[in-house]
């Protein structure tokens, strides 16, 4: 990383005033809990904003070639999966994609497998939508800190006859796994052996630590490809959420045929005049801006490290190499709480700092607080003052 490129990632940026889902909280709080990211995006995808809206006529767009080219290119060269153009298909967001695919591929009182702790608007989008969720509950080692997939109670839950889908996170939201292949082609063959269509959610897959790779599922056997629907987007890594650009990545013709129409029945397969734009020069121009925000974000992960272990070392910080949230095992400081109070709750009440509850993610993760670390390093260290603060109160 360039003094440039760090100079960038270090300049806090005020975003009061701007309608931010994130920032829009009480004064004194900070919040370092959604996740979305505190730095400004590369500059390619401003300039292509900018020159999208000097047009000043901002009607219907369609879907380019160029759009589905851009991400054929960047899934080819920075994940050594090789797409098909027409495989590809527009949506608004990732969520909607997924809850899209449960409404058209299940039924009514029908199982969706996900396995815990986990994004949490998974389970709106299979709840809401009359599906039964079932939980397959990641086996959480204390000694190492690592999570793993429970394949016995996975394969369990597959069999049976009223399970149609299985949602997975890769890399994962919030333990921050990032599936190796032999895991991925266990999941991969259970679910072709029990008829159950897989909808991975592979939205961090660009936010990986320097050296780290995330593995697709699709790229693992060819034979995935019939049961599989990746759902992918610019959105996360090049921090432009807002701006409502995903992606739908189906090989198979017949399950493609289904999921295009599941989009276009929901409304959510048209593009915002700025939508093919941004994506475009984000796969395009944005490389050396991402490598570069990954190593900051890498940076920060280790001075979250360093400091626990001087300050407040009874708090496990859960070893990952994606995402830019961190999964906080705090159960061996766990406070004396009021019924009904969680510990963020708590912590947010006492202290202003605004993470995320750990029980909001499934499984036993009432001890555990989700951190966003794609901030500055001085709003983080005034972040992890904060925490000190709280923990060694509530310890005395």
């Amino acid at each position: 990383m360039t003094p440039e490129q760090r100079a960038w990632f270090d300049e806090p940026v005020d975003r009061s005033g701007t309608n931010s889902l994130k920032w829009d909280v009480m004064d004194g709080e900070l919040p370092l809990w959604v996740a979305d990211m505190d730095f400004r995006t590369a500059p390619a995808i401003t300039q292509a904003i900018e020159k999208r809206a000097a047009h000043a006529i901002y009607g219907y767009s369609i879907i380019p070639d160029e759009w589905n080219a851009a991400y054929v290119d960047w899934w080819g060269s920075r994940h050594h999966l090789a797409l098909e153009p027409e495989w590809l298909a527009f949506a608004n967001g990732v969520m909607p994609i997924m809850s899209s695919c449960v409404r058209k591929l299940t039924t009514p009182a029908e199982n969706v497998v996900v396995q815990t702790p986990v994004y949490n608007i998974f389970f709106n989008s299979i709840v809401d939508n009359g599906r039964n969720m079932v939980e397959n509950p990641l086996v959480y080692d204390r000694a190492t800190g690592r999570y793993s997939v429970d394949f016995e109670d996975l394969e369990r839950k597959l069999a049976d006859p009223q399970t149609t889908m299985m949602f997975l996170c890769n890399p994962h939201n919030p333990v921050g796994a990032i599936w190796n292949e032999d895991t991925l082609r266990r999941i991969g063959q259970l679910c072709l052996q029990y008829g159950v269509t897989v909808v991975e959610d592979s939205i961090h897959c660009d936010i990986t630590d320097p050296g780290y790779e995330y593995v697709p599922l699709l790229s693992v056997d060819p034979e995935f490809t019939r049961n599989t629907i990746m759902c992918v987007a610019p959105t996360k890594a090049f921090n432009m959420a807002g701006l409502q650009t995903a992606c739908a990545v189906v090989p198979d013709p017949l399950l493609r045929h289904k999921v295009r129409q599941a989009l276009h029945t929901d409304g959510i397969s048209e593009p915002n005049a700025f939508a093919v734009q941004a994506t475009v020069a984000a796969f395009r121009e944005g490389a050396d801006w991402l490598d570069a925000m990954r190593e900051y974000v890498a940076d920060n992960r280790a001075l979250v490290r360093e400091f626990l272990a001087e300050h407040l070392p009874l708090i496990r910080l859960i070893p990952s190499h994606a995402t830019y949230v961190l999964w906080l095992d705090c159960a061996d400081m766990m406070p004396q709480l009021e019924p009904g109070q969680s510990l963020g709750d708590d912590l947010r009440a006492t202290t202003g700092l605004f993470l995320t509850n750990g029980a909001q993610y499934g499984g036993a993760s009432d001890a555990f607080l989700r951190m966003n670390i794609a901030c500055p390093q001085s709003t983080l260290r005034e972040a992890l003052a904060a925490l000190e603060r709280y923990f060694k109160a509530v310890r005395l």
